[in-house]
């Protein structure tokens, strides 16, 4: 079972911006992960990779058998090639020099054992004993998990050369799952945006899902999860099928980059606490099932995995070490995921120049949830990107919408059988058709043209900034999307990998500012805001009321609680001391919203 040497994880940034995260720092130790929607890009950025590091390169064209499967193990495979010959050549340097074998180990935590077997060695004058060191810690440098993500959501049919439709096996998601499944990574697969039980059953065709004799698993299971109960429905239902949950990852709804799935008001703070006291239930009430499939299946469950609990780690705003100590030392979690900073590191992500650009500058007005995603969820986004000042240009010249060369998030039936991307030519024209026939007033019907026109096809633009970091096209004809969390606001140059890791692990000089609201802070006034639109968009009716009054409830809980946590002493570097004021202010402002509508509805 591999030892991951650090605390933390580069979790999964778009299509593009992680694409080839692995490659750069799976070699340091370092874990991360890579998007497996567009097997397009995939195959583009694998043809680059095989010429820059003189492998064989095939291409896979859409024409052939089961090809977007394919593509996606060719790529993975070819990833764990290229990370074995970047950590071999990393352990062939010599120790006692300022190289990437120093650096290896410099970046690890403190309190890691290696790392003070590492300063062991440093300070050794015994030759004999030196010896020991150097052998003992080859051995103990090992690569990063290359972990893989599907946002089960996107799991449209396909179809073959003759228009008839592929069987369930070739759906989207689906087949990306068997891609992973067939490549040679020991590694993990990251679930999010939802629960898709079909996706969730076809697991059960690979075995590698399965322990093996010594109780390791080589394909693991991790899911993304918002609160405790759907942790544990999607574990019980894995757990039919004898499957594991290696790892409940919980992200913030609202205070995260990429898509954001709000919850009724629950703050990051009360789930996590939640996923504390209530833990064990996560063994408890799902092992014995897991026992019973193997017994059922004439299998033997291995001794040594009885004693194996699943991962509980956190992400999602997170800046600072106090945090991260906050999450991990007083909440129980076993590791964080830090995303967005990390796009202001070029040896890490793939951000084009001039949208990194726009992310040094980025003040917080400039990040803000929008409406630009095609599946209808909330979309984090960076005002005076490529992607939207093309968007916007298509509509104002009459031709709204984009080509929908990829399809991966094509999701409406409202103007045909056959489903259409809400972003693509074809459905806005009929959407401006449909809503210049309602007999409604001209200002309402622009409101709702906008809002169509608001749509952005990211299956070619969050891929576009990878493809022009690389030099493989030309930046004037491929417009960018990018979607950072809020906190990357707090961030505001190019940084080095070593900077990054060196801040996550609180050793040196902060990168943000001691004025930086804690991350719970921020979470709340996300959550107030999202309150408000809420409140101009959910029907007063008795439902709509329960609703927004339970939501309401959440939000108060969850700021009680924390008020508690900031009465605690904070870890160096966690301003909790932001905490109260803030509150304060959020509360009294989600007093007067709802004395406001209530009013109305009396």
């Amino acid at each position: 079972m591999q030892r991951l040497l650090h605390m933390f994880s580069i979790p999964v940034m778009g299509t593009g911006y992680s694409i080839d995260t692995p490659i750069r720092v799976a070699p340091y130790g370092i874990s991360s992960v890579i998007s497996i929607m567009d097997d397009i890009l995939l195959e583009k950025i694998r043809q680059f990779y095989c010429q820059k590091y003189n492998l064989d390169y095939t291409p896979i064209t859409k024409k052939d058998e089961d090809a977007r499967a394919k593509r996606i193990t060719a790529y993975l495979d070819m990833v764990s090639e290229i990370v074995t010959r970047k950590i071999e050549a990393i352990k062939s340097e010599p120790f006692f020099s300022d190289n990437d074998k120093s650096k290896f180990f410099r970046m690890l935590p403190d309190s890691s054992p290696v790392k003070k077997l590492y300063n062991k060695l440093i300070h050794s004058t015994e030759s004999e004993e030196k010896s020991k060191l150097e052998a003992d810690l080859q051995n103990m440098m090992l690569p990063g998990s290359i972990d893989v993500n599907i946002m089960v959501k996107v799991d449209s049919m396909n179809y073959d050369k003759d228009g008839n439709i592929l069987g369930e096996e070739f759906s989207d998601a689906k087949a990306a799952l068997r891609g992973f499944a067939n490549s040679c990574l020991a590694s993990s697969v990251v679930f999010s945006a939802g629960f898709n039980r079909s996706l969730y059953a076809y697991i059960s065709k690979f075995k590698d899902f399965y322990r093996d004799h010594s109780g390791d698993l080589k394909k693991k299971i991790i899911v993304k999860v918002s609160d405790f109960r759907s942790a544990l429905i999607q574990g019980k239902f894995l757990a039919m099928k004898g499957l594991e949950i290696s790892e409940y990852r919980i992200e913030s709804g609202l205070n995260c980059g990429g898509h954001a799935f709000a919850t009724q008001g629950h703050l990051l703070a009360s789930i996590v606490q939640e996923f504390k006291t209530k833990k064990d239930e996560l063994t408890k009430q799902i092992q014995p099932t897991i026992l019973d499939f193997y017994k059922k299946m004439g299998w033997e469950y291995p001794e040594a995995a009885l004693s194996r609990e699943p991962l509980i780690t956190v992400q999602g705003g997170i800046g600072t070490n106090g945090e991260a100590r906050r999450l991990t030392e007083d909440l129980g979690c076993d590791s964080t995921g830090w995303g967005s900073p990390f796009l202001l590191v070029p040896e890490v992500t793939r951000v084009d120049s001039d949208t990194r650009e726009l992310l040094k500058n980025a003040k917080k007005e400039d990040l803000y949830l929008s409406n630009a995603s095609p599946l209808g969820v909330p979309f984090n986004n960076l005002r005076g990107t490529g992607s939207e000042l093309w968007t916007r240009g298509r509509a104002e010249k009459g031709k709204p919408g984009s080509a929908c060369p990829k399809g991966f998030l094509v999701s409406s039936t409202e103007f045909s059988e056959e489903a259409l991307c809400t972003a693509s030519t074809d459905f806005q024209k009929e959407k401006v058709k449909a809503v210049d026939a309602l007999d409604i007033s001209e200002s309402e019907k622009d409101a709702i043209k906008e809002s169509a026109y608001q749509k952005v096809c990211l299956c070619q633009h969050l891929g576009n900034s990878a493809l022009i970091a690389l030099g493989m096209v030309e930046k004037e004809r491929r417009p960018q999307s990018i979607c950072p969390g809020p906190n990357v606001v707090w961030f505001n140059r190019d940084y080095s990998l070593e900077e990054m890791v060196n801040h996550i692990y609180g050793r040196g000089e902060s990168l943000v500012s001691e004025d930086r609201p804690h991350m719970f802070a921020a979470e709340v006034e996300l959550y107030v805001n999202y309150f408000e639109k809420l409140l101009k968009t959910t029907e007063l009716n008795e439902a709509g009321i329960n609703y927004l009054q339970k939501f309401k409830e959440n939000l108060l809980n969850g700021m009680d609680y924390c008020l508690e946590i900031a009465k605690k002493e904070p870890f160096e570097g966690e301003n909790l001391q932001s905490i109260p004021g803030l509150l304060a202010e959020q509360r009294e402002r989600l007093n007067k919203l709802t004395e406001t509508v209530f009013e109305k509805v009396a």
